[in-house]
Formats: structure tokens, sequence, C-alpha cells
């Protein structure tokens, strides 16, 4: 009789090591785009087959300074609660669509420590970046894009300035300077004397035209040649060249001009004819005498500011010396609209009965005239023929004259000549 052998059943074990062998080889095959991943246990004698997934990422903050993009977001885990093990970083060049490019920096390849990085050297443009977490060989949905990363790597160029062209004793302590540059840039300006002996900085920003003021006090500074630099920072952060700012120059001229001298010269001194020493007589003249060259502008509105200038034509000019021995000059208003001298008081001399006026034409004309060269800058007052008026016919030795001069007059640079009397030397009229 023939006994048939039972051979012992295998345990159930392999069988289940195989479904957990055949799940790990489905999944391996699946490749690192899979989301989830499965496990197989054993309780009680059956097999429990679970699963998990990785979340999707959290789309990440992004700050730009210059060329580098600085991103951060918020940690992700699986379904599970299992800790993801790092974070790929990409940028794309639109807010849907486009080529996936990997990041660089410190964002390339896996970001396994913090919740962070800097992709540094970005090329100028408009950039979106997404996170996608990773666990092993899983990953999660990449996450929604940033907002825009708009990176600029291109420095601005100079900065215009304009500055006046003197600096004055009028505006000195807050000196107006202004100019254009990209919009929002910030421009750091910077003042300095001749040698760069003293310097003076501000830093401003433009406005959204692109317009930026400063008021800088230059009062340190020593008088002569100034210069302006500025340099332009974007709002990227990118600085222009400082080795080609942007430059204007003012003339600092603070020292207000004076009065040096007031003669009253004899035409007979002068070697004219037909006048008597000691009187009032045609060719007469008065000198004043400054310390710097004045504003011509300022005396007669029809000269050039910096050149020299005479009023002499037919009745003009007429000179009139008043009952109280103060002379004063008139022009008419079609020679020079705006005129302005003040007044010469001849002071203890008697010259003659009630007012005198001198004008005319030709050679018998009264004149004006300026001359701003050498070294004492000189206004010239010479008496015309005699118009009205009794001069007095014995020769007067007088007293020092003083001379006022008329408020609005000032030196090329603007420093205002004071309107108080002004004493000068003998007369000799």
């Amino acid at each position: 009789m023939n006994r048939r052998i039972r051979r012992p059943a295998r345990p159930r074990i392999r069988s289940r090591v195989a479904v957990v062998l055949a799940g790990v080889a489905l999944l391996s095959w699946a490749g690192p785009g899979a989301s989830a991943f499965w496990t197989a246990t054993s309780s009680g004698g059956s097999a429990l087959t679970g699963a998990d997934a990785v979340a999707a990422g959290t789309t990440p903050s992004v700050t730009v300074s210059g060329g580098n993009v600085t991103l951060a977001w918020k940690a992700s885990a699986t379904l599970a609660g299992r800790a993801v093990s790092g974070y790929t970083v990409a940028r794309y060049g639109s807010l849907s669509g486009g080529t996936r490019i990997d990041a660089g920096g410190t964002c390339a390849g896996t970001v396994s420590a913090g919740l962070g990085c800097t992709e540094q050297g970005v090329p100028t443009g408009t950039w979106y970046y997404t996170v996608t977490p990773v666990l092993g060989q899983w990953q999660g949905a990449e996450s929604g894009r940033s907002v825009a990363a708009a990176v600029d790597t291109t420095p601005p160029a100079a900065p215009t300035v304009a500055a006046p062209h003197y600096v004055n004793s009028g505006n000195v302590a807050a000196v107006p300077v202004s100019g254009t540059t990209e919009p929002g840039a910030t421009i750091a300006l910077s003042v300095s004397d001749a040698g760069a002996a003293h310097t003076v900085t501000a830093t401003v920003t433009a406005n959204s035209s692109g317009v930026w003021n400063a008021a800088v006090n230059l009062t340190s500074l020593a008088e002569g040649t100034v210069t302006y630099s500025a340099v332009a920072t974007d709002t990227a952060g990118n600085q222009g060249n400082p080795a080609a700012p942007g430059t204007a120059a003012s003339f600092k001229d603070v020292a207000l001009p004076r009065v040096t001298a007031v003669v009253l010269a004899d035409a007979n001194i002068t070697g004219k004819n037909g006048s008597t020493k000691g009187k009032v007589d045609p060719g007469d003249n008065v000198t004043i005498q400054f310390s710097e060259p004045l504003d011509a502008s300022t005396i007669c509105s029809s000269w050039a500011s910096t050149a020299a200038g005479t009023l002499n034509g037919e009745n003009q000019v007429t000179v009139t010396i008043s009952a109280a021995n103060v002379l004063t000059v008139d022009v008419a208003s079609t020679a020079c609209p705006t005129f302005r001298l003040g007044t010469v008081a001849l002071n203890g001399a008697y010259y003659g009965s009630g007012a005198l006026t001198y004008k005319g034409a030709g050679q018998s004309a009264s004149t004006l005239s300026w001359n701003p060269s050498g070294p004492a800058p000189t206004l010239t007052i010479t008496l015309g023929a005699l118009a009205s008026g009794s001069p007095a016919t014995a020769s007067t030795t007088a007293a020092a004259s003083s001379y006022t001069p008329a408020d609005g007059m000032n030196d090329r640079a603007g420093n205002a000549l004071a309107a108080t009397a002004v004493a000068g030397s003998m007369t000799r009229f």
C-alpha cells in the first residue's frame, strides 16, 4: 500500500512579504513623480495595506535685492503627518505656463536645511518661483507660483544735476540743488570746494517721475568754485558708477559788496575848460567806487549784468542838486526801464540858490557810466549843461560827501549792497 507523503505548508508570511515586495517594486517602477507610497504590515495572520501621500508645497514669498532673490516658505508634510526630507525650487518667466528652470545658489538641488534659500545672480527679468516638497524618492505637487520677482541688474545712468550759478549770502545755508534720475532712486549728493578741502553730503530720494531736490548748507565750504557730484542707486539696489557721477558747479561768494570811495571832482582839476574851481559847473563829476563789480543790471535794467554801461543820449540823464545839497539822478524810462542809484549828500556846502538841474544833448548831455574793470569798479555821474537854477558864484570848500545806495543794488553773486550812508572823501567842487 502506497502512502502519500505530505509536505509541510510554507508559512503564510512568505506570501505577505511577496505582497510588500511587489508593492515596493511597483512603486519603484512608478518613479519619483509619484505622490503616494504604500506600506504592508502583518497582524493576526492577515495582511493590512495602507497608503500615504506627500502634500503639495506652499507658495513661497520672494524678496529681491539687485540680482539676488531670497525665498521663504512654510513646512510641508505627508497626509499622515510625516515630515518631508527637503524641497526643490524652480522659477518661471510667466505666471502660468512657460519653461521650468531649476533655481541656483543655495536653492539648487534639494534644500534640506531650513525653509528658505537665496538664488544669486538671477538674470534681469520678471520671475515666478515654486516650491516642491520631497520625501525620499517621492515628491508632492508643485506649489502655486509666487508673486512677481522683478530683477534688475542694470546700474542707473548718472543723474542730471542743476545748481545755481552763484552761492551767495542769501542762499548759502540752503542751496537748492535738483535733477532727474530713475523713479524712486536714491541720490547720494556730495558738494566740495576747491581741492575737496571741505565736503558736504546729502541723501535724497527721487519721486515717481524721477525728479529729486535737495537743499544743502554750504557755509563750511571755502569761497570760490564748488562742485556737485551725484550718484544714483535704483530701487533694485544697483548703484551707478561712482567714477562717472552727475556733476554741476557753482561759484561761492558770500562777501557783501561795499562802497570804498565817494569823490566829487571839479572839471577844472580834471583838465576840462570853462569851469571854476569850487563851483558846480558842467563837466564836474561824482565817482563812486566799490569793493567788487556790481551786477550792472541792478543799476540799469538795460545794461548787461557783467558788462560796462553808459547812458548819454539827449536829455536821458538829469542830475539834480536840491536846495538841501542832495544830488540825485533821474533817467528816462526809454533808456532804462528800471533804474537804481541812490543819493549823494553834499553836506555842509552851499552850491546854489534853490535846486539845480543839469542835462542836455551831445557833448552837453549829463552822463552816467559804469566801469567794472580794474581794482576799483566805478560808477561815474557827469554833469551836463545847466538846465535850471542859479549856481553860487563864489568858490566853496565843501565838507565830505556821503553816498546812500538804493535798495536792490547787488553784486554779481546776488549779495546786496547795503542801503546805508557811506562817508566819502573831501569834495572838490
